[in-house]
């Protein structure tokens, strides 16, 4: 928890927050404290922490690599798995944002991190944004994990719903599943993509034929 603390600490540094390193750690910290809710089954400490290392082994990739990693940070900061709509998305957009500001960032990355939180909603990205097709990429690369790993996800998102009868949470899940299979390309960014790709698609393939 504390080398977490040390990575949101260091990407404010690098974004330009002006806050001390006592805010910036308290920051940091209650931000951990978000991701640990009880209601989170998926997206907990270990998603943060496996989206933070795509972004880090990939950096190179984005020309903002600090927002990037901020946005990862605040993408599911806010997350009630009975909301509706994007509504946790736009929330921790506007959360992102705010929390920015009150730590120094400057308006413009402030505004550009609660932009890319708000990608996460669709994951569909503009051409010429790879801080934004970073972000969502790294944000799905749970879709190309082994058949093991792919079961253990989808069990823990269903947890997450297990306020939704069975039926409904069926239908729910396959029109997520259908909008991610009836998008151009899952990943956008050309190395991921080669590495990803038709894994992701023999997932989600094999779920929803389920």
């Amino acid at each position: 928890m504390e080398s977490l603390v040390d990575r949101f600490r260091d990407a404010a540094r690098e974004a330009g927050a002006t806050a001390g390193d006592a805010d910036l750690t308290a920051s940091g910290g209650y931000l951990l404290g978000r991701w640990s809710e009880p209601q989170r089954h998926y997206h907990t400490v270990a998603h943060l922490s496996a989206v933070l290392d795509v972004v880090d082994r990939h950096a190179a990739l984005a020309p903002h690599p600090e927002r990037v990693r901020l946005a990862a940070w605040l993408h599911d900061a806010v997350y009630d798995p009975r909301a509706l709509g994007d509504a946790n998305e736009r929330d921790s957009a506007e959360f992102a944002a705010g929390l920015l500001t009150t730590l120094g960032a400057p308006d413009e990355v402030a505004a550009d991190v609660a932009r890319l939180v708000g990608l996460t909603a669709g994951h569909a990205t503009d051409d010429g944004d790879p801080d934004g097709e970073l972000l969502c990429d790294a944000d799905l690369a749970i879709l190309a994990g082994d058949p093991g790993r792919y079961a253990e996800y989808t069990a823990a998102i269903r947890r997450e719903y297990a306020h939704v009868p069975d039926e409904a949470f069926r239908a729910g899940r396959a029109q997520v599943l259908k909008a991610l299979l009836e998008l151009p390309s899952i990943y956008r960014l050309a190395p991921l993509r080669a590495a990803w790709e038709e894994t992701a698609r023999a997932n989600l393939e094999r779920e929803l034929n389920s």
